[in-house]
């Protein structure tokens, strides 16, 4: 569904600029700068808040509040203006929302040149079988999924993934050529993965590098938020030394670590660490 569907809106613009600023509070207060003359509050299942739109002139807006709180202002904001109250699946609205800013991303962002090898898709659904097996409809995280070659690979053995990258040229090349999904897409900050996304059963980062003793900082807070949020977790690199350094913070991080060489692909996939909870 979309967001002004969900609202039952003809048109609704979210006043946050990404999907990545939905965690900031300032933007609840730069829509109820408005002068409205409706509003509709949205909450879940539970009876939460999870987005507040306004109606000013020829147009709504709306905030969402599934990574931050509503304000007391905003409630009253809505009271004031005797505004009606929508309801919806917290999942749904997300989708709905990660999909709003898929199509932002892809209406304002020129793709990146293409990166698919023509073999590589196949490669990496074989390593998939070989290391889960079949895992048809369990959600899996594709973290760094750059142009979205591993999230093509794991929808085809029937697996669910959500994918996540900071790039958004990537993103953009990969939504355009369907392999990423919009709904099921974000481009964030993957060291801060777990303040948008909920712990999954799966998660994986292809091609994870290049990872050298000097860029540890960014890599290192990247892999183990994504271990934090799964219990298995399979990471390929180029090379063996980069496949020993996952494996030792796979270890740190309290996990039961495998790494193995992965013949199929000699360059992106080569070695494999695949972590799973003790």
């Amino acid at each position: 569904m979309k967001v002004a569907d969900i609202l039952e809106v003809d048109g609704c613009r979210l006043v946050e600029p990404s999907f990545a600023e939905l965690t900031v509070d300032s933007y609840t207060a730069m829509l109820l700068s408005a002068a409205p003359d409706q509003a509709r509050l949205l909450i879940d299942e539970e009876e939460e808040p999870i987005a507040l739109a306004l109606h000013e002139g020829e147009g709504w807006y709306a905030v969402s509040f599934l990574f931050r709180d509503p304000t007391l202002s905003a409630i009253e904001c809505f009271e004031a203006v005797g505004g009606e109250i929508y309801q919806e699946r917290r999942d749904v609205w997300l989708s709905a929302v990660r999909e709003y800013y898929s199509a932002e991303l892809m209406a304002t962002t020129y793709p990146a040149l293409e990166d698919l090898r023509p073999d590589r898709t196949a490669n990496i659904h074989d390593l998939l079988d070989e290391v889960w097996g079949d895992r048809a409809g369990t959600p899996c995280l594709d973290c760094c999924c750059g142009s979205g070659v591993g999230t093509a690979a794991l929808r085809a053995g029937g697996v669910r993934a959500l994918a996540y990258d900071n790039d958004p040229t990537l993103l953009a090349l990969g939504l355009s050529k369907r392999r990423l999904v919009p709904d099921d897409t974000m481009c964030i900050d993957a060291r801060k993965a777990s303040h948008y996304i909920a712990p999954v059963p799966l998660g994986a980062a292809f091609m994870a590098g290049e990872i050298y003793s000097y860029n540890t900082g960014l890599w290192k807070p990247i892999l183990t938020d994504l271990l934090a949020l799964t219990d298995e977790t399979l990471i390929t690199v180029g090379t063996e030394e980069e496949a020993a350094r996952m494996e030792e913070w796979c270890t740190e991080e309290g996990r039961d670590a495998e790494v193995f060489e992965n013949r199929r692909d000699l360059l992106y996939d080569r070695w494999c660490c695949v972590a799973r909870r003790v």
